[in-house]
């Protein structure tokens, strides 16, 4: 939103270099136009305090209160053998809680004469606890005094600005400084069209600026919020729709299959007929398949919806063109699995050149980093000679070396786990752009969809395919109640006594690589002894499981460290059934694919995301038996870990979820991500809230891209395009 020299001014010469350097180091602000853009988190009103009751722990939190009283104590230690040790202990008030503050040392004096009973300030430090009460050790202060001039006319804006703080600069001094900048506010170029503005009935930028910096009243914070939100949703629908028209603009060879080729020799195999929701987004697959710019789109579904099924079909499609189609998948394990899946599907089909193979046949090729030499070369020398339709692997097939004969498809397993770069460099693999399918298992939200894959199209597959066994979850309350999972391992037992599998999952391997020490040490939180230790290991709970719980069963362990051989073999002995219990990390977390697992355990499952939760529980009930999935945690019954179990144990609707995760988690988490690591541009919008504003920005932005691509007539919307998209954002944004 920077177009003007004025908000472009370092602030270095604005605020002088300290104050500059604490800010671009710790806030990433570089410019007076990145200053007024740094909003307030909150506003204090006077009389209208914080509770200090509910302060949260190991936070820097910045309280307006009142001192109640000061005592000065005096000591014995190290330092000050004669009793000269000294310390200030101050009681502040704010007519409902009470919080101590203390001073030590040569630190006591200023306070001691300042902080007198009934003295107003601002404090601000990390709230700890002592002898089981809360306390701020030495916090920074700012007394709220009525008499000069500046101080009464803040004193009188009712509303304090409360900002988004480090330790090393407190909120009040950053409201000092966007003070300083808040005139060059009125050079600020407004991003938003004119008629967008007025027909939405929303104040100016300049107008907007002041009004979140400065409001007298909560109607203009208000309207600053309701401003800026359009501002954040506009302009980055605008960057996603003008990705969409270029895309668009872009020759792609359309791939149309042949009537009665390998797709329908694959259709007439299927021992079962596909879902409504497979049969309807694979026509708007197909469809776009048919047309001669490149497909993007988003296949979102539930876990175990089908959506492979959905992609091979596209695969297969691809391949009766001419074409030949990649898959790329996060993890060794997963290329080796979907590898076996497809062949196993597509039996004879997948015989291409080999005797006794079917006579639409292709070959179906694995690609991995840890392949042999000789196995490397042949499926190199198949994909660039044609002979092979389908390759499945990891990063592998972005390497240099590969080289395709004519690739007309990608597909994308599991979009969080893939950078742009690495889609990008497979989809420059192809001789004109080949057509891109992202699958991900994980439901996002439509509104975040519409925010992170803007451009993508979006495809969702939400019904379970007939004879998928419904999953019952439960929270196994260790701590509190230790019968609890004693029974959950007789559950085990049992199921693997009816001749089911199960697994047990584990936050960490086990070994003393695994865990950094900085770690070890981080983990003081107020969450008792359950966040202290550390997490359960693999290694740790297979060796108890078999020596105690689950004596006497086939209990095998699976890592993310063990050579791919090993990994395979033990995946295969699972899947064959000769395997009782898997004791694994995440690998297990998506695409495994054993229908006898009827039964899963997670350990420690407060350390695992919501949507990993329901990644993980997916892997169960996938046969004909129902499913059980038993979320073991030390999380005390009010904690939020507890609840966001709950949460899980309570829907298998991996939308809803998805929806509750955000909410706590907070959107940047997810944006970031797909930011590629750019920092989420998003200060005001939430996602989840904001779907409304979300979708008519939609709306709005396509209109005005398709009127004027290039935005010659909207200068002040360039500029702030450029501002959002600096040359990272830019070129993640290409890179699509």
């Amino acid at each position: 939103m920077d177009l003007v020299p004025a908000l472009e001014e370092p602030l270095k010469k604005v605020l002088g270099p300290p104050t500059a350097k604490v800010m671009a180091e710790h806030l990433g602000l570089h410019t007076v136009g990145d200053l007024l853009h740094h909003y307030p988190r909150r506003y204090e009103e006077r009389g209208q305090l914080t509770h200090l009751a509910d302060l949260p722990m190991d936070e820097h939190v910045t309280v307006v209160a009142m001192v109640a009283d000061a005592r000065l104590h005096t000591f014995a230690s190290a330092k000050a053998p004669r009793g000269k040790g000294q310390r200030l202990e101050v009681t502040i008030t704010d007519g409902n809680g009470r919080l101590q503050l203390v001073f030590f040392g040569n630190g006591v004096h200023k306070p001691h004469k300042e902080l007198l009973p009934g003295t107003r300030a601002l404090f601000a430090g990390k709230v700890s606890v002592f002898n089981r009460r809360l306390q701020l050790a030495h916090p920074a202060y700012e007394l709220l005094r009525g008499d000069s001039e500046e101080t009464v006319e803040t004193w009188a804006g009712a509303l304090i600005p409360l900002y988004p703080a480090t330790a090393k600069l407190e909120s009040w001094k950053i409201g000092k400084a966007i003070q300083t900048v808040l005139p060059s506010a009125q050079e600020a170029v407004d991003p938003l069209p004119d008629s967008l503005r007025e027909g939405r009935g929303l104040v100016s930028l300049p107008e907007a600026l002041l009004k979140i910096h400065r409001p007298h009243t909560k109607a203009d914070i208000d309207d600053a919020r309701a401003r800026l939100k359009w501002d954040e949703a506009f302009v980055l629908q605008v960057a996603l729709a003008r990705r969409r028209h270029a895309d668009a603009q872009l020759p792609a060879v359309a791939r149309r299959p042949k009537p009665d080729g390998l797709l329908s020799a694959f259709d007439d195999r299927l021992p079962f007929t596909l879902t409504e929701g497979q049969q309807k987004v694979s026509k708007e697959i197909f469809d776009d398949l048919a047309t001669e710019h490149p497909m993007h789109r988003l296949l979102q579904g539930e876990v175990g919806s089908g959506k492979t099924m959905v992609a091979l079909r596209a695969m297969l499609a691809t391949v009766d063109a001419g074409g030949q189609a990649a898959m790329l998948a996060p993890t060794e394990v997963l290329a080796q699995q979907h590898h076996r899946s497809v062949v196993e599907m597509m039996g004879e089909l997948a015989e291409g050149g080999m005797l006794g193979g079917a006579e639409h046949a292709t070959k179906v090729v694995l690609l991995t980093g840890s392949m042999g030499t000789a196995a490397r070369k042949q499926a190199l020398l198949d994909l660039v000679t044609g002979e092979a339709g389908i390759v499945i692997g990891t990063h592998a097939l972005i390497e240099d070396k590969v080289q395709f004969h004519d690739l007309g498809l990608v597909v994308v397993d599991e979009q969080h786990r893939f950078g742009v770069e690495q889609r990008d460099a497979l989809r420059g693999k192809g001789k004109q752009p080949p057509h891109l399918l992202v699958m991900t298992a994980t439901p996002i939200p439509r509104t975040v969809a519409m925010t992170v894959f803007g451009d993508l199209e979006t495809s969702v597959l939400d019904q379970l395919p007939a004879g998928r066994s419904p999953i019952a979850s439960h929270v196994v309350p260790a701590a509190d109640k230790p019968h609890f999972l004693a029974r959950a391992w007789e559950r085990v037992r049992e199921e693997v006594e009816n001749g089911h599998q199960g697994y047990v999952v584990c936050p960490r391997i086990g070994d003393a690589i695994d865990e950094p020490a900085d770690a070890k040490k981080a983990r003081k939180s107020a969450e008792d002894e359950a966040e202290k230790r550390p997490p359960l290991a693999v290694l740790e709970v297979a060796d108890q499981l078999t020596k105690g719980p689950l004596k006497g069963l086939r209990v095998e362990v699976l890592h993310g460290r063990m050579h791919p051989d090993d990994k395979d073999a033990v995946m295969r002995r699972f899947a064959a059934g000769e395997t009782h219990v898997l004791v694994a990390t995440t690998v297990i977390e998506v695409g495994v694919n054993v229908p006898n697992a009827t039964a899963m355990v997670i350990m420690d499952a407060d350390r695992f995301g919501v949507s990993q939760l329901h990644q993980l529980r997916g892997r169960v009930g996938r046969g004909s038996a129902a499913g059980l999935c038993l979320l073991v945690t030390e999380m005390p019954e009010a904690s939020a870990a507890r609840q966001r179990l709950n949460a899980v144990a309570s829907t298998l609707d991996g939308f809803e979820l998805s929806r509750i995760d955000l909410e706590q988690r907070r959107e940047g988490d997810v944006l970031g991500q797909a930011q590629s690591g750019a920092r989420t541009s998003l200060k005001v919008l939430a996602v989840i809230e904001d779907e409304e504003v979300i979708a008519e920005a939609r709306e709005e932005a396509v209109a005005v891209v398709e009127a004027d691509p290039e935005l010659k007539n909207l200068p002040g919307l360039r500029t702030a395009l450029d501002a959002l998209l600096d040359d990272e954002r830019e070129q993640y944004l290409e890179k699509g």
